[in-house]
């Protein structure tokens, strides 16, 4: 590749950091001591364990999953999350390979450059960082309509404000508080998820005030598939792709927040392969089992749940199927226990938003994508100016105060809808671009600590669905009498965004293929070894008594 000096790109010699150390003529970070201004690796196995549950478990599994009930009916339901989670089954065994094998900062952003073009990686940067740091104030507004489930009566600036200082103070000092409340969280997240499910079977067979062993149902009447936007057959099939299958696309998540932690992570490569191989049994436990108990749970015509959608904004627990089927069988207390833990899965999606963009900024700046002070971290190891503007993301979060202003920030959220999507996609070329560099230089993927099963097959059919998915995700514009400019911007603008930079890119720093014999598949190899021999002379010098009781049995249970 040639060299990119021309815009804020410098190449690196043998002397420059072991940070990352590129091939020559790679593109690389910008020219200052990284020694001095780097993140650090103090992500414990714990963290990262929970942190991969909690990544994969957000309130939509709990609230927005009621909206694909009533829009396509319990079959649907369930065959929605079963397909889509077989599609992200392929994604994850594509970038849990790439960032296993490499656990650098923003990995699957990184690579993207290396083994593609860069212009591809700052499309791909982007693309991730405009998706999460829009996402960081829609969380802070979620949180306070999960409030408004016990009262409403003071101003939302209050709540909003006190979550912004929280998320700031979690995300500025260190990355272990980061970590640290991630993991109580996400161990909230988890205790929600099993109790729901365990909840969902205990009632379904009578465990309930009624003794109603009421089983499947709903399933017979009214029935196991709802007609949507048309009737009969088709109205069927509506149903299930625009009524279910899209909410199965944004709620089943996860392969990117747990790749975004790697640059931080102690002892990654074998920390990163046990969090990516546990998600196929996370996939079946927490996705299909819930798409199973709520459709198990509620009819989809329930008059209780259709008017609380059509009388309610939808942010908090009212509108649950599991709240619901709770109200109707006469249950009372435990609604306020599941709004409590749906406000704490919440309030951790808009932390680890933060933190994602953090690091995705800091991984662009690092390479000349974003200005170079963004690169700057404390002595914690944190990018602190990539968290000073994601907090200023979060300001956002004031414009729901306004009604006209609300009407903007519902608007910026609904932009960033085809992004996440999106990204899978990017992520299946990368591997792709990964899969024939190892080959062309010779590397034996059966030498990795994760290998990701059936490649490059497994990436080929993922990129072909997942790009499938982008595209049809505004088709219900295209049918007649449906047509809106803004449905149509909502669905498609973040894929024409990308389109933008990565052909600004190609056309003003005349970037060029990266041929997969001068992929750079080596740089920051030597600075992950170096810390793993540094890792395991501290482990044999520990000394277990210096650790606390609670401390031992979390080192024990997550290695």
């Amino acid at each position: 590749m040639n060299s990119k000096e021309g815009y804020g790109i410098e190449v690196k010699n043998e002397s420059s950091s072991i940070h990352d150390e590129p091939a020559s003529g790679e593109v690389t970070e910008v020219a200052y001591d990284y020694h001095k201004s780097h993140t650090k690796r103090r992500l414990e196995s714990r963290h990262v364990q929970l942190i991969a549950i909690g990544g994969s478990i957000g309130s939509a599994l709990f609230i927005s999953i009621g909206i694909a009930l009533v829009r396509g009916g319990p079959g649907s339901l369930f065959l929605s999350f079963f397909l889509w989670s077989a599609v992200f089954l392929l994604v994850i065994a594509s970038c849990g390979e790439m960032v296993s094998y490499l656990p650098v900062d923003s990995p699957f952003i990184t690579i993207a450059g290396r083994v593609i073009d860069p212009a591809f990686e700052a499309a791909v940067g982007y693309n991730f960082y405009i998706m999460e740091a829009i996402y960081i104030p829609y969380e802070i507004t979620a949180v306070n309509g999960m409030i408004h489930f016990w009262r409403n009566d003071y101003s939302p600036a209050i709540t909003f404000c006190i979550q912004i200082v929280m998320y700031t103070v979690l995300n500025v000092f260190a990355v272990q508080w980061y970590g640290e409340s991630e993991f109580w969280l996400s161990l909230g997240k988890l205790l929600l998820a099993v109790g729901l499910l365990c909840f969902s079977f205990i009632a379904m067979v009578g465990g309930n005030p009624q003794r109603d062993a009421f089983g499947f149902r709903y399933w017979r009447d009214p029935g196991a598939f709802a007609e949507y936007l048309a009737t009969g057959t088709l109205g069927r099939f509506e149903g299930f792709l625009a009524g279910a299958m899209f909410i199965a696309v944004f709620t089943i998540v996860g392969a990117e927040y747990i790749s975004m932690i790697a640059g931080e992570t102690i002892n990654p490569r074998k920390v990163m392969p046990r969090a990516f191989k546990t998600f196929f049994y996370r996939l079946v436990f927490f996705y299909i089992g819930g798409a199973i108990s709520v459709g198990v749970l509620v009819p989809y015509n329930d008059a209780n749940l259709l008017y609380k959608m059509s009388t309610t904004s939808g942010g908090d627990a009212t509108v649950s199927p599991y709240v619901v089927a709770m109200e109707n069988l006469g249950i009372t207390v435990l609604p306020h226990i599941v709004n409590a833990l749906c406000l704490t899965s919440a309030f951790s999606a808009g932390n680890s938003y933060l933190y994602c963009s953090s690091r995705c900024l800091y991984g662009l700046a690092l390479k000349g994508y974003a200005p170079k002070w963004f690169a700057i971290c404390n002595k914690q190891g944190v990018p602190i100016y990539g968290v000073a503007l994601g907090v200023g993301f979060s300001l956002l979060s004031l414009l729901q105060l306004g009604s006209g202003t609300a009407t903007v920030f519902n608007w910026l959220v609904s932009l960033c809808s085809g992004a996440q999507v999106l990204n899978f996609s990017f992520m299946c070329v990368t591997y792709l671009g990964f899969y024939r560099a190892c080959k062309a230089q010779g590397i034996d993927r059966n030498s990795f600590t994760y290998k990701g099963w059936g490649q490059p097959y497994t990436a080929m059919v993922g990129l072909f669905f997942t790009f499938v998915m982008v595209i049809l995700l505004g088709y219900t514009n295209f049918l007649p009498g449906m047509w809106s400019i803004e449905n149509f911007l909502y669905d498609y603008l973040m894929l024409f965004i990308s389109i933008f930079v990565f052909c600004m890119w190609k056309l003003v720093f005349k970037t060029k293929f990266v041929k997969p014999e001068e992929a750079d598949l080596v740089s920051g190899l030597r600075e992950i070894e170096e810390h793993e021999i540094k890792y395991y002379q501290e482990l044999e010098t520990r000394n277990k008594k210096d650790l606390n009781m609670v401390q031992r049995v979390l080192d024990w249970i997550f290695g």
